[in-house]
């Protein structure tokens, strides 16, 4: 197989990783409902992180639930994949030195982070949606994280995840149509 038949083999059997996609809003989900509580800013920051840590396990069971094989051990790209997904572990380090220099701006630089991991699924999916999100995201988190506090931020990042689950179940429907042909 060449390369663009290993991606579209990927994106088709991964469901362009909507498990990860879906479960990512379980966890926003999660992080509201521990930024609208009373607790300190340091006890919230520290509550997101583990709202965060079961991502994997989550998006493995969502994965049996949409039928996707969530290994895809007869395609080299799907662990390429998840090595992207591994790498934002990298890149949250610099959300956990936000954490403390300046805790009430951790969920913002969290979200931007988030958001700008997706870039690298636009070429494996070959996803005009995984691009656009990779952009947009940070720059939404932005503008929302310095003008509003923490909460907006997470109810307006469900928003984002709702409609990129969304606009990712359209290109699926339409790349498993022309797989159909």
């Amino acid at each position: 197989m060449d390369l663009d038949a290993l991606r579209k083999d990927c994106a088709r059997k991964q469901k362009k990783g909507l498990p990860f996609i879906l479960t990512s809003v379980l966890i926003w989900t999660g992080i509201l409902c521990v930024h609208l509580t009373g607790l300190p800013i340091m006890t919230k920051n520290l509550l997101t992180f583990c709202c965060a840590a079961p991502l994997v396990p989550i998006a493995f069971l969502v994965s049996k639930l949409i039928g996707v094989d969530f290994q895809g051990k007869d395609n080299p790209l799907t662990r390429l994949g998840l090595l992207f997904t591994v790498n934002q572990i990298v890149y949250l380090l610099i959300a956990m030195w936000v954490y403390n220099a300046v805790p009430d701006k951790m969920l913002m630089v969290f979200a931007m982070i988030f958001g700008a991991h997706l870039m690298p699924y636009s070429w494996l999916y070959e996803s005009k949606s995984y691009f656009a999100f990779s952009i947009a995201v940070p720059i939404l988190a932005l503008i929302v994280g310095l003008r509003f506090p923490p909460y907006v931020l997470a109810a307006v990042m469900i928003g984002v995840e709702i409609l990129f689950n969304i606009l990712l179940c359209l290109e699926v429907r339409s790349l498993n149509r022309d797989n159909a042909k």
